[in-house]
């Protein structure tokens, strides 16, 4: 039967060696870490990405107009798809108006089916061009999402890490120093002379 005594590493002991104390503390310190330093890293990281990416889309919709447009040509008829593809779109030539008052015309990506004539609303530079509409809600909070939980990760990746090399150098250190002390107690145990 095999007892365990917890916390060994912590009590005055003769045989307890200055390596199990570092290692008891980096013990320590690797649990505080897994456990609030990497969630809290990943709430930063993600706090900050929520703050940048709202900064972004409301820059975005400030430079950016939603004017309406209408469908220069019919869109391909609907495609059959195989479920869970979605609905296909395609890229159909649309014309708008810009706020200088010019025709312009571009390519939009609509859904199949779209009749000539049909009216939309697409999204335009202060050139005139066609852009992409800004970030919505739903958008910051998938990339928020993603930042938090990448650093979480990463954060417990390189406390892993770290934890490996420090228990090597560790185990390293202690295989030297029982080198060591063997070479001087084996002539005396085994009754060699070197």
């Amino acid at each position: 039967m095999r007892t365990r005594v917890h916390g060994w590493r912590w009590r005055r002991n003769p045989l307890r060696r200055r390596s199990d104390v570092v290692e008891a503390w980096w013990a320590l310190a690797v649990g505080v870490l897994l456990s609030v330093g990497a969630p809290l890293a990943g709430a930063g990281a993600a706090w900050w990405t929520y703050d940048g990416a709202r900064e972004q889309a409301a820059a975005q919709r400030a430079a950016q107009h939603h004017v309406r447009a209408v469908l220069v040509k019919d869109s391909p008829p609907a495609v059959p798809t195989t479920p869970g593809n979605g609905l296909r779109s395609f890229p159909v030539p649309v014309r708008w108006t810009g706020s200088d008052g010019i025709a312009r015309t571009g390519l939009v990506r609509v859904p199949a089916g779209l009749r000539r004539g049909t009216r939309l609303y697409v999204w335009t530079d202060a050139r005139g061009g066609i852009v992409r509409p800004p970030s919505n809600a739903s958008v910051i909070r998938q990339h928020t999402l993603a930042m938090g939980v990448f650093t979480t990760t990463g954060a417990l990746f390189a406390v892993f890490l770290a934890h490996l090399c420090v228990r090597r150098a560790l185990a390293r250190r202690r295989l030297a120093q029982w080198e060591c002390d063997w070479a001087r107690t084996e002539p005396e145990w085994t009754r060699r002379t070197a």
